[in-house]
C-alpha cells in the first residue's frame, strides 16, 4: 500500500471555503485513507461565497441554506471540521501547525487554502465610522442586513466601483436602499474591463436609480450620532447611514511567508499546486501559479480556480499524474443582467464588440493580442461565452470582420479562419 493511502497519515487543510472543502472531498475520493482535518476561523459551516453580494444578501435565508456540503457529508467521508479555530503558525521542521490557543496538530501533508481578506483603506476617521462593513463573509452580510433594517433613511455609500461594489449596489437597491457609489478611478471597473463595458454597467445602474460618482478619492469620514459624512479629495461630501467598502482584497500569505515558503504575489506553487516544501500544497485565491495556456504566472480570485486546483492537489497528493491547466472563467449577476467572462485579457491590443441585432442588452466583447483570442466578456449571451471558451482553448483564429457583423450567423464555421 502506498504511504499516501495508509490510514495512519494525516492531511491538514487550513481554510474551509471553496478550495479547502472541495479539496477535502476530492482527496477522500482519490483514495486517501488517513485523517483529513479542516481548520477555519469562521465558526459557520462552510458556505458558498458568490451569492453573498447577490441572492443571499437580498433573501431572508439563514446561511445554512447556502452551505457547500451538509454536516452529514463531512461525517460520511470522515472529514474532521475544526471551525472557529485560528491557526497561528506552521512549523515545517516538526511538520506541525500551532493553533491560536497554543496547541499543536501534526501533519503528513498540509494544504493552504487561506484565501484573502478585504482591504480596509487607511482613511482618516474610518475606525470611528458607524455601520461600515466589508462584504466577504456571511457575518458581513448579516451585519449589513441588520444595519439596513434598523436604518430610517437607508442611505448607503459604497466605496469602490468594482464587481463586488456593483453587485452589492444592485442587491441593496432591491432592498429599498438609496445607493451611491464612489469610485476613485475615472470609470467603474477601470482595472478589469474595457470602457465599453464600464459604460454599459454605469448606464445599467443609473437606470436603476444608483448614483455613481467617479474620480472620487475618499480621504476622511466624520461620524456624528450615527450619521457618516464622507469627504473626498475634491472637497465634495456625501451623507450616509451605512458604508460598504469594496476596494479590493489582500491575500492571506502570512502563515506561508512566516514559515519560509516562497511568496510572489501569493504563495508560489508548481503545476501540481505544490510549494517549495514537498509536503505543503496551496490552492485557491492565495496561490501564484503558472497558467500553461497564457504562458505566465497568475493569481486568480475565482471559484473555478479554487475548485480546479483542489482537484489537482488531491490527485497529486495521492501520487497521480495531475497538472493544473485550465482556462479561467468568472461571472457577475446584477439586476437581470448576467455577465460571463472567460480567459485573461491582460496584454490585449485589439478589442472587438459584437452586438446582436436589435438587442441592446445582449452583446460580447472579444479581446485579442494580434490574431490570438485572449478573453471574452459576454452580456446576456451564453452562446458567445461558450464559443469564446472553445476558441480560446483550441487556439482558433477568428475572422474579426465577421465577428463584429451582426448579420453574420454566429457559428464557428462562419467565424473560424482555417489555417
Amino acid at each position: 500500500m502506498s504511504e499516501n493511502y495508509s490510514n495512519n497519515k494525516t492531511c491538514v487543510v487550513i481554510g474551509a471555503s471553496h478550495a479547502g472543502v472541495n479539496f477535502a472531498f476530492a482527496l477522500r475520493k482519490e483514495g486517501w485513507q488517513g485523517k483529513i482535518i479542516l481548520f477555519d476561523k469562521d465558526p459557520t459551516l462552510p458556505y458558498h461565497r458568490p451569492p453573498l453580494s447577490k441572492a443571499y444578501l437580498t433573501s431572508k435565508d439563514a446561511i445554512e441554506k447556502n452551505v457547500l456540503k451538509s454536516q452529514e457529508s463531512y461525517e460520511k467521508d470522515n472529514i474532521i471540521l475544526q471551525l472557529g479555530t485560528e491557526v497561528s503558525s506552521i512549523n515545517r521542521l516538526k511538520k506541525t501547525i500551532v493553533l491560536h490557543d497554543g496547541t499543536t496538530q501534526s501533519y503528513d501533508k498540509l494544504v493552504l487554502a487561506t484565501g484573502a481578506r478585504p482591504i480596509i483603506p487607511s482613511i482618516l476617521g474610518i475606525e470611528e465610522t458607524s455601520n461600515l462593513f466589508p462584504l466577504r463573509t456571511a457575518g458581513d452580510v448579516e451585519n449589513i442586513r441588520n444595519s439596513l433594517a434598523k436604518s430610517q433613511h437607508k442611505r448607503v455609500v459604497i466605496i469602490g466601483g468594482g464587481y463586488i461594489g456593483l453587485e452589492a449596489a444592485a442587491s441593496l437597491k432591491k432592498l429599498g436602499a438609496t445607493v451611491t457609489i464612489l469610485e476613485r478611478e475615472d470609470r467603474i471597473l477601470a482595472r478589469v474591463t474595457t470602457p465599453e463595458m464600464s459604460t454599459f454597467f454605469e448606464d445599467l445602474h443609473s437606470n436603476n436609480g444608483v448614483i455613481i460618482h467617479t474620480n472620487k478619492n475618499v480621504i476622511s469620514i466624520k461620524t456624528s450620532e450615527g450619521l457618516n459624512t464622507i469627504i473626498c479629495e475634491d472637497n465634495s461630501t456625501f451623507k450616509s447611514d451605512m458604508i460598504i467598502v469594496g476596494v479590493g482584497i489582500k491575500v492571506n500569505i502570512e502563515l506561508a511567508r512566516d514559515s519560509g515558503l516562497d511568496i510572489n504575489n501569493g504563495v508560489s506553487v508548481d503545476s501540481t499546486t505544490q510549494t517549495n516544501d514537498e509536503n505543503i500544497y496551496a490552492i485557491g485565491d492565495c496561490t501564484f501559479h503558472y497558467n500553461t495556456h497564457y504562458d505566465r504566472f497568475v493569481r486568480l480570485e475565482s471559484v473555478q480556480n479554487a475548485v480546479d486546483q483542489a482537484k489537482v492537489a488531491a490527485a497529486a497528493i495521492c501520487g497521480k499524474n495531475a497538472t493544473y491547466d485550465a482556462i479561467p472563467w468568472f461571472w457577475s449577476d446584477q439586476y437581470d443582467v448576467k455577465l460571463q467572462m472567460v480567459g485573461l485579457s491582460t496584454g490585449h491590443n485589439k478589442v472587438c464588440v459584437r452586438k446582436e441585432e436589435s438587442e441592446n442588452t445582449k452583446f460580447s466583447i472579444w479581446y485579442f493580442k494580434d490574431n490570438t483570442l485572449l478573453a471574452v466578456d459576454a452580456i446576456n449571451n451564453a452562446k458567445a461565452y461558450v464559443l469564446g471558451t472553445k476558441f480560446i482553448k483550441n487556439q482558433k483564429r477568428i475572422d474579426t470582420s465577421k465577428l463584429v457583423d451582426p448579420f453574420v450567423d454566429f457559428k464557428p464555421a462562419n467565424l473560424v479562419v482555417e489555417s
